[in-house]
C-alpha cells in the first residue's frame, strides 16, 4: 500500500519558520518525482515545491521561491519543506505528493498519490 504521510505542521507567527516532512512507504522513492502543494481554504490546491528522484533538480511556486527549500533522504524515504520568513498567505493545508515526472507535481495532473495533509497556520 502506496502512503504519504505528513507531519510538521501546526500555528506560528509571521517571521517564523516550519519543517514539514512527509514519509514515503510502499513505492520506490528513488524512483519518483517528489513535491508539496497547499490548498488554502476557499481556494484551489497550488503547487508549492517539486524535487526530482535524484534530488539535481527542484522547481518553486513564485510565491515561496527564496523562502522555502525542498529536499529529500532517500535513506529514510522522506521529503522536507523547509519553510522560511513564513507570512499569513502561506496559511493553508499542505500535500506531499509523488509522481513520475516535476511537471506532474507542477501540474497535479498526474500525480500518483498524495498524502492527508497537514496544517500550517501564520498569524499575523
Amino acid at each position: 500500500q502506496v502512503q504519504l504521510v505528513e507531519s510538521g505542521g501546526g500555528l506560528v507567527q509571521a517571521g517564523d519558520s516550519l519543517r514539514l516532512s512527509c514519509v514515503v512507504s510502499g513505492l520506490t522513492f528513488s524512483s519518483y518525482a517528489m513535491g508539496w502543494c497547499r490548498q488554502a481554504p476557499g481556494k484551489e490546491r497550488e503547487f508549492v515545491a517539486a524535487i526530482s528522484w535524484s534530488g539535481a533538480n527542484t522547481k518553486y511556486a513564485d510565491p515561496v521561491q527564496g523562502r522555502f527549500t525542498i529536499s529529500g533522504d532517500n535513506a529514510k524515504n522522506t521529503v522536507y519543506l523547509q519553510m522560511n520568513s513564513l507570512e499569513p498567505e502561506d496559511t493553508a493545508d499542505y500535500y506531499c505528493a509523488a509522481g513520475p515526472t516535476l511537471g506532474a507535481i507542477v501540474t497535479g495532473g498526474n500525480v500518483r498519490v498524495w498524502g492527508q495533509g497537514t496544517l500550517v497556520t501564520v498569524s499575523s
